[in-house]
């Protein structure tokens, strides 16, 4: 169903029965759990899908290690279950990470981290051998009944420096583990929406959709037309992370304050020495101020994060100049020998952690766990559920318990549960990947290395990519692997409506620091055509882009044009060559 065939339907009838505010993956999940239990559901989301928080996350899917000194045990518990669920039931976007703590002491943070558990310090501190040692323990107990990856193992000093001899060498121990990691959170989530609506033709999705209230009851406005939509729901979900208490306030409900987030703003770095010396690992790092910092190969270049700054207008976040110094300084310390130039930060990201509301002055105290509000009926407002904290990680059980909620208000019973439901193109996924894409592309004409491509980007659903660059053609964009007739298939069957959506979401061209003027270009000539835009309109766009590109994600025009000027030099050494 297309965007306009949604509105038309909208018009003139009082449903649906549950509408959800929200399209981050929390807002996601809820709405895929309610469209399988054959729920009318309308999904408005005010920007484009998964493109808050949802899209601003670490990249990690773990159980949150750290989270243990706060005594959120159940949290862990739910967290690796989750994440356990995830490598099976997404494995083509989700996959084991080999995680190493670098450790600078023996005994450092027993008694405070005690002190902590009992809520009588707020102190972060630097964990030593036996802390850490301690928490690695429970969570191998936490998986024993399932164990999908190895335990976790601890090395000496010796050790450590021969696996990673950059790495500060005044370390004392290494201790690995496994978690997990995500390449396209995003595509993820998308997968999910087009999932849902397919499987329930009474489940819609809209983006570039402001919900408000005007009095007499919720009003949907298009933010792309202009056209106002009057709706009746029966019960409203807010599933804003960040914006929940803007949104309350926009729709006139009644409530007290609920959120209170933090930033998180993280770098990608296109530094070969650097990506080398991790040697595939993430490095799970403390920073000289005890907070917590990650570093792990992403995607053929090196992601480095985060901070943790409260923050009031989640819409305004950004990546600032003290925050990059402070993330290129705890890099410093994790591996002192190398030097980050400024041209090698290919991209910056930032986003609003949806914690509840606290007065904690240790942001890493604030609990990371999920639960619903209830607001009741309000006039001519519906009763509403606030979805209030929550992380990445746990998104598919967070939007369980908001459905099964939502259920029992409506007086109808879950059909189906979700936890070994497959996501897209983990469906049916290979166990031998390279002979899958060998079957599949000898099928359909086209080569092993681009159906081997294309499974990593779309999973089982690669083939109807390369069928579609079969018939349409496969000229490949400027500097990169994607294809225009792969864009056009992305502009027509995801949900595509700004150039945003398309390089910044869709793809991975922006996040892997592949986006050159030229390219910015192509795609736009695609997706000008696709939407029928007039020469106006398309300039609109790109100039729009282009500037949230540098407010955003640090990428002015200068840095644009050293990618273009890459690209060049490599096209010009494939020619060679």
């Amino acid at each position: 169903m297309t965007r306009s065939e949604i509105i038309a339907g909208l018009r003139g009838r009082p449903g649906p029965a549950v509408l959800i505010i929200g399209g981050g993956i929390n807002g996601i999940s809820v709405f895929r759990e309610l469209a399988l239990q054959g729920v009318d559901v309308l999904l408005a989301e005010k920007d484009d899908f998964c493109s808050g928080a949802s899209a601003a996350l670490s990249r990690m899917v773990h159980g949150g290690l750290r989270y243990l000194e706060n005594g959120e045990f159940k949290l862990v518990r739910e967290s690796l279950l989750e994440r356990d669920r995830l490598l099976e039931n997404a494995p083509h976007f989700v996959g084991p990470l080999p995680t190493t703590v670098p450790i600078f002491d023996l005994f450092s943070g027993v008694a405070n981290g005690a002190f902590r558990f009992l809520g009588f310090s707020r102190r972060p501190s630097r964990r030593g051998a036996v802390v850490i040692k301690a928490g690695l323990t429970l969570y191998d107990i936490f998986t024993a009944g399932r164990r999908l990856m190895p335990k976790h193992e601890f090395r000496s000093r010796r050790q450590t420096l021969d696996a990673w001899p950059a790495i500060n060498p005044d370390v004392r121990n290494s201790a690995t583990y496994f978690d997990a990691w995500v390449s396209r959170p995003e595509r993820l989530g998308v997968e999910m929406l087009n999932d849902a609506m397919a499987a329930n033709p009474e489940a819609r999705a809209l983006n570039y959709t402001r919900v408000s209230g005007d009095g007499g009851g919720v009003v949907l406005t298009d933010e792309l037309t202009g056209e106002a939509l009057p709706v009746a729901p029966r019960l409203i979900i807010n599933a804003t992370g960040g914006w929940i208490d803007l949104t309350n306030a926009a729709v006139g409900a009644e409530a007290p304050k609920m959120m209170g987030g933090t930033k998180g703003s993280h770098l990608v770095i296109a530094n070969r020495e650097l990506y080398e010396a991790l040697a595939g690992h993430m490095i799970y790092y403390e920073n000289e101020d005890g907070r917590i910092c990650i570093l792990f190969p992403y995607l053929g270049n090196v992601l480095v994060g985060s901070t943790d700054i409260r923050v009031d207008d989640p819409g305004q976040v950004r990546c600032e100049a003290d925050e990059r110094d402070y993330i290129l300084q705890s890099l410093a310390f994790v591996f002192p020998g190398l030097r980050i130039a400024d041209e090698e930060i290919v991209f910056q990201f930032s986003g609003v952690r949806p914690l509840p509301a606290s007065d904690d002055s240790f942001t890493g105290r604030i609990p990371r766990d999920h639960f619903c509000e209830q607001i009741a009926a309000n006039g001519p407002l519906p009763p509403m559920l606030c979805m209030i904290g929550g992380k990445w990680t746990t998104f598919r059980s967070f939007g369980e318990m908001a459905a099964d909620m939502a259920l029992d208000q409506l007086g109808l019973k879950r059909q189906l549960g979700t936890e070994t439901l497959a996501i897209g193109g983990g469906r049916d996924f290979p166990r031998s990947p390279l002979l899958w894409c060998a079957d599949q592309a000898d099928a359909l004409g086209v080569s092993r290395e681009r159906m081997g491509e294309l499974l990593e980007r779309y999973g089982t659903q690669a083939p109807v990519v390369a069928g579609h660059e079969v018939r349409h053609g496969t000229a490949m964009l400027s500097g990169c692997r994607y294809s225009a007739a792969e864009l056009h298939r992305l502009v027509v069957h995801e949900h595509v409506e700004r150039l945003s959506d398309l390089l910044l979401r869709r793809t991975t061209l922006a996040v892997t620091g592949r986006l050159s003027l030229e390219l910015i270009d192509e795609a736009l000539d695609v997706l000008a055509v696709a939407k029928g835009w007039d020469a106006a309109r398309r300039l609109g766009e790109r100039n729009d882009f282009l500037a949230l590109l540098e407010h955003r994600h640090g990428l002015d025009s200068t840095r644009l044009s050293l990618t273009s000027g890459r690209s060049a030099q490599c096209a010009s050494a494939r020619k060679s060559a």
